[in-house]
């Protein structure tokens, strides 16, 4: 292995090869991009857990006729508050019977509420098309009633076609926004980092290539393989993880360009330094996304491939393209502050050795203080309520969630998401009666199909999307699961807010110890240890359950989340661990090759002197990019970018910078068993030596 990265170093930064790699790389990524420039990346639509029975619902629903319509919901109330005349209720029924015309269907209604000051038009729509196809003629109809209905009332039209139209409209040059503020917050901390007017622009220009390679790559993959995964979370991974090892590459040139009258030499070292580290981080966080493959979410699945692509991608352009790129730039892109041999400071990264020095000195009290401190950290999690309804997933206003709102004020709260029942013919009045045993529903007919299948709808009283009505869904399909040869089921919105978060939960509790796994084995492998695999792990879990449980409490009480969305704790305890274990990798690979000369304690006080400072610039890097998704409309992704970023820098500045090394002190030799990587006869003149 050591002479394969030998080999291609040398290829990397030889006088000639260097230019051809890096032309041959853009031609590469140009024909890449012109050959894939169709292709589309698909939405991050929530579909149903593969298996669930809304899911069976929604299949047995397209045996009905006309099961491509979907009712848009009109809501009409007076503009002061008061109650529907006869002539409002007039002017609604011209306004559906215009809006029915507009569409080609027969509008019903209006039916107006017990406390007569709101009334509901049902008009249906064809919802078996494209996003931009629906909220063209969900602006039609606004348009149409804002014209028509008299200046005494107050129209909203909302419902399923109409929410998800605005949800879609919200997102129009999102991730646009988002690619723009990736860029400057890596640009501006690249510079800092640096403190060059010139360097910061190659690491850029490669990985903001290496995004855009990914995200036709990972778009026509979505497409083919009918994968659903939010391209912007792709966008985010691959500019935090590339910068990352942008970062750590450049660093170790520096280093060596103290060391070495020639740059090309320098390079080859770096690159051969740190290129096992850059690719064991790169594997593992790859291994861990593809975890994601055992998921019953179809998105938590498309999301770990579309990820997994990406970040191959990233480490492709940064270990290959990158350092051509260096080498035919030359010692002169570090200006104005170029490294030449015997101008290094006298001790490079004083403060993260000292830093290190003092942890090292009494290792069991840091260790419990840290242990407290993250334990303090997971209790956010405390009392937090899992899961948002419709109406909370969503940051930005809309007319479909206001006349949501009006309609939840005067009609039963379950009438914008009633729940559907599907059952035999022939068991109809058995199942209606076993639904009507429930308080607080009503239950109507909705249709019958060619082949013996009748279709109820079920009102429920409680706010969809509450822990009553997802009660309720339980309740209904143990209640209509007991009638004798029915064979129905249970789906509507409520019902699949229930199974997703079953879906979820089930999720969590297979996949995050297979994260672990895979983060354990592969550490193992690169450190050839068992004792240090097995306590970096645990440290990581520890670090990764306080920043879900710091993330959580922040966003409740300084940003007013009123929830943690169900998905949130896989995706982030995902990213957590496997970007944490970059981070361990990182520093534990720098402290074997410190120990094989110095010894453990004096090793590690050594890694991190030279490698605080770029871990830490390359923790604020990704924190600050993950941040990013704070300017996208989706509770979601604004609440994994918080908890992600928060995480990033508890781990690094906590942990990797006080914990790992008071844990590598506390064990001493022993963390390497079964191998003895140092000379231990050595170690204590070297930790004196390195504590100053």
């Amino acid at each position: 292995m050591t002479e394969a990265w030998r080999r291609l170093a040398a290829v990397l930064t030889g006088r000639r090869s260097r230019w051809l790699v890096m032309v041959f790389g853009l031609l590469a990524a140009a024909a890449v991009s012109g050959a894939l420039a169709g292709a589309t990346p698909p939405g991050a639509a929530q579909a149903l857990p593969t298996g669930s029975e809304s899911a069976q619902v929604r299949q047995l629903e397209q045996r009905f006729p006309q099961h491509e319509l979907a009712p848009v919901v009109v809501v009409v109330s007076r503009s002061d508050g008061g109650r529907l005349t006869g002539a409002d209720l007039a002017a609604a029924d011209r306004l559906g019977t215009a809006l029915g015309r507009q569409v080609g269907q027969h509008a019903s209604g209006p039916i107006r509420s017990a406390d007569r000051q709101a009334a509901v038009v049902n008009v249906p729509v064809d919802a078996d098309r494209s996003n931009a196809e629906i909220g063209d003629t969900i602006a039609r109809l606004r348009g149409t009633a804002h014209r028509v209905v008299p200046d005494q009332l107050s129209v909203q039209i909302t419902g399923g076609p109409a929410f998800g139209a605005d949800i879609a409209a919200a997102f129009d040059g999102a991730n646009v926004t988002l690619l723009a503020v990736t860029i400057g917050i890596v640009a501006v901390l690249l510079l800092v980092t640096y403190r060059s007017p010139i360097l910061w622009l190659v690491p850029l220009a490669v990985v903001g290539l290496a995004d855009q390679v990914a995200a036709r790559v990972t778009a026509a993959l979505g497409a083919a393989a009918d994968l659903q995964f939010d391209a912007g979370i792709i966008s985010v991974l691959v500019f935090g993880a590339g910068t990352n090892y942008a970062l750590l590459l450049i660093s170790r040139y520096r280093e060596e360009l103290y060391r070495s009258a020639d740059h090309r030499t320098a390079l080859a070292a770096a690159v051969r330094g740190t290129g096992p580290a850059i690719l064991a981080s790169n594997v593992t966080v790859v291994a861990a996304l593809l975890t994601l493959l055992l998921a019953t979410m179809p998105n938590t699945r498309g999301l770990g491939v579309a990820a997994a692509v990406g970040l191959a991608i990233a480490l492709l352009f940064v270990l290959v393209l990158l350092p051509a790129a260096l080498a035919v730039c030359g010692r002169r892109l570090f200006w104005p502050f170029v490294p030449h041999p015997g101008a290094a400071p006298a001790r490079a990264g004083g403060f993260w050795r000292r830093t290190a020095g003092g942890v090292t000195r009494r290792p069991a009290l840091v260790v419990a203080a840290s242990l407290v401190v993250l334990a303090i950290l997971a209790g956010g999690l405390l009392g937090t309520r899992v899961g948002l309804s419709q109406l909370e997933q969503f940051r930005v206003s809309s007319q479909s969630a206001t006349g949501l709102r009006v309609l939840a004020r005067h009609f039963p709260a379950g009438e914008s998401a009633p729940l559907v029942v599907v059952a035999r013919a022939g068991a109809a009045p058995a199942v209606t009666a076993a639904a009507r045993q429930l308080p607080g529903v009503q239950v109507r007919p909705a249709g019958s199909s060619p082949d013996g299948l009748v279709k109820l709808t079920v009102v429920d009283a409680a706010q969809p999307g509450s822990a009553a009505s997802l009660d309720t869904v339980r309740r209904l399909r143990a209640a209509v699961h007991a009638v004798p040869g029915a064979q129905a089921k249970v789906g509507g919105q409520t019902a699949q807010d229930l199974d997703v978060r079953d879906a979820f939960h089930h999720d969590l509790r297979t996949i995050a110890p297979l994260i672990l796994a895979v983060a354990l084995v592969l550490l193992v492998l690169l450190l050839r240890s068992l004792v240090a695999p097995v306590l970096l792990v645990a440290v990581n879990l520890a670090s990764a359950i306080a920043a879900i449980g710091a993330g959580t409490f922040v966003g409740t009480r300084l940003f007013g989340f009123p929830a943690l969305d169900v998905n949130v704790p896989l995706v982030a305890f995902l990213f957590l661990v496997a970007l944490g274990i970059d981070y361990t990798i990182f520093l534990a690979h720098r402290t074997r090759q410190e120990s094989a000369a110095r010894g453990t304690r004096a090793g590690v006080i050594a890694a991190i002197g030279r490698t605080g400072g770029v871990i830490t610039s390359a923790g604020v890097v990704l924190a600050a990019v993950f941040a990013a998704l704070g300017v996208l409309p989706l509770t979601t992704l604004a609440q994994l970018g918080l908890i992600v970023g928060l995480g990033v820098l508890i781990d690094t500045l906590l942990v990797r910078t006080i914990v790992v090394p008071a844990v590598f002190a506390l064990v001493g030799d022993r963390i390497w068993w079964p191998s003895r990587p140092h000379r231990p006869d050595r170690e204590p003149e070297l930790v004196a030596a390195a504590n100053g």
